[in-house]
């Protein structure tokens, strides 16, 4: 499953982390069962505004049922009687007839990602056979007022595929096009410093409030985990449970994250192959391919024709050891196939990872808030970190690999300068905190996600007292709905959240791993 890694400077992809600058601590504690609409009021201007189900790009069928409308708060809370905004709402009916009086809210990846599109997977996944499903657009997303959707840079990631992952040119098409977005979002006055998670923490707690709901449960992956974590502990009245998956700790969420959990999953998906006797038997040596391709294709890249998926024309790809890596990373190769692609290219067959830079030449244009993306990244991520700092980390992660390839960090390369250009307040100090609390919990973890390591589960159960952690094997990025015992798990939590039930997981193994004939 490739759905939803972060979006940002040059690919979507998701939230990974490295250990962050000296975490301050704050707290958050459980809260009682409350009256609807009791705990903190609503922001002044803060309601919930019935209308229309969103019409969305790919239809979705639960809308068909659903109770739509708009949760209407301030821009900035900071500026009460100023603009307001408006974010839309699903509230997606349960399966069963009388369902559990606590739904589920959920909160989605990115950020900037398009919630709505997510429905389907979170219905597959079970999340309303027994209690409702709310849905809300994080601010600034697909179907919000306004949306910071960027289509200028849509459109120049799918030109950058014609070149090297850090080429200049690619640097010139991303600067230049977040430059003119940037620009035309702020010219009817958007207050782009106003879009980061603090803000979206509060607008979930607004909606708990507007929608008169006395208790809720909370799931997010990826960005919604350290969106979820943020809003327990800023906003902890109301919460009776949180699961978090695809873990994006607040407190060590800073942009040379990535390096680590490429380093972490990718030591996972060759291990696998190691254990699996087929695997190990066909492609023997994979640590060493692996090093020795990425530094010749950064020495010598290659220039090919490959079809993105569909039923689109060839398109040039240009592959070099920026590019391999983040082929992998960001799942546009399976983990299943890494190991015949990574054969394949060793002995002079590149098509895997060409086909696979080339479904970046396909973007899904206007439909991701890359606005967003920049505001929080650039707010909460970059801030007290350097160049050298993300260059250390991936020597630390990648020992011997070239400078050029370690130099950005993977999914988002040239994030210092496209920073610069987007220009926002500073939000670290006040995000970078961990979550203390006693509120149930349950973290969720795959062991082939290159892109939010499992091992970031530990830096938020540290402090959440009653969390039970899950490690799901051969699962990579967005668990739940890539694997039914995870969502069994999940579902167990929701019922129970102090006792789920884990069992299903003894005993999990990765599945096997495509094995090409010789």
């Amino acid at each position: 499953m490739t759905k939803h890694t972060l979006h940002a400077a040059a690919a979507a992809a998701a939230l990974a982390c490295l250990p962050a600058l000296g975490p301050a601590q704050g707290t958050a504690a459980g809260a009682p069962a409350q009256p609807a609409g009791a705990g903190r009021p609503a922001a002044p201007s803060a309601r919930f505004v019935p209308g229309p189900c969103p019409k969305t790009p790919e239809p979705v069928e639960a809308l068909g049922t659903a109770r739509c409308g708009y949760l209407e708060v301030p821009e900035n809370r900071a500026r009460p009687d100023g603009r307001t905004i408006r974010l839309a709402v699903a509230v997606i009916r349960s399966v069963r007839a009388d369902p559990a009086p606590d739904p589920v809210v959920f909160m989605a990846g990115g950020p900037g990602a398009d919630t709505f599109d997510d429905i389907p997977f979170l219905i597959g996944s079970g999340l309303n056979k027994d209690r409702e499903l709310i849905v809300m657009a994080q601010r600034g997303n697909l179907h919000d007022q306004p949306n910071l959707a960027c289509p200028e840079v849509d459109r120049a990631n799918e030109k950058t595929v014609a070149f090297g992952w850090d080429a200049p040119e690619a640097r010139q098409l991303l600067l230049k096009a977040f430059k003119e977005c940037r620009e035309r979002l702020t010219a009817d006055g958007t207050d782009l410093s106003a879009y980061n998670t603090t803000e979206n923490a509060a607008d979930f707690a607004d909606l708990r409030t507007a929608l008169g709901i006395a208790q809720w449960n909370v799931y997010g992956y990826s960005y919604g985990s350290n969106l979820g974590l943020a809003y327990l502990r800023l906003h902890p009245e109301g919460i009776r449970a949180l699961a978090v998956d695809s873990l994006s700790p607040p407190q060590v969420t800073i942009l040379p994250w990535g390096w680590r959990s490429a380093r972490e999953g990718l030591d996972a998906v060759l291990g696998a192959c190691a254990a699996q006797p087929a695997c190990k038997s066909r492609y023997p040596g994979l640590e060493e391919t692996l090093d020795a391709q990425v530094a010749e294709l950064e020495a010598n890249p290659l220039t090919l024709d490959a079809r993105p998926p569909g039923e689109g024309k060839p398109v040039k790809v240009v592959l070099d050891g920026g590019t391999l890596l983040n082929t992998m990373v960001g799942s546009n190769v399976r983990p299943v196939d890494i190991p015949a692609a990574l054969e394949e290219l060793g002995r002079g067959d590149p098509r895997r990872f060409a086909q696979g830079r080339a479904k970046d030449s396909v973007q899904p244009t206007g439909l991701v808030a890359h606005g967003l993306t920049q505001s929080v990244a650039c707010a909460e991520w970059v801030p007290g970190t350097s160049e050298p700092d993300v260059l250390a980390a991936g020597r630390e992660a990648f020992p011997g690999w070239p400078r050029t390839v370690l130099a950005q960090t993977p999914q988002l390369p040239f994030e210092y300068e496209v920073c610069k250009v987007w220009n926002v307040a500073d939000n670290a100090a006040r995000h970078r905190v961990a979550t203390v609390s006693s509120v149930p919990a349950l973290v969720i973890s795959g062991t082939f996600d290159m892109k939010t390591g499992a091992s970031y589960a530990k830096d938020a159960s540290r402090t959440l007292s009653r969390s039970t952690s899950v490690l799901i094997p051969g699962i990579g990025h967005w668990v739940v709905p890539q694997s039914k015992c995870a969502q069994q798990v999940l579902a167990s939590f929701l019922a129970r959240p102090a006792a789920p039930d884990t069992g299903c997981v003894a005993g999990l193994a990765p599945a096997p791993f495509t094995i090409t004939p010789k």
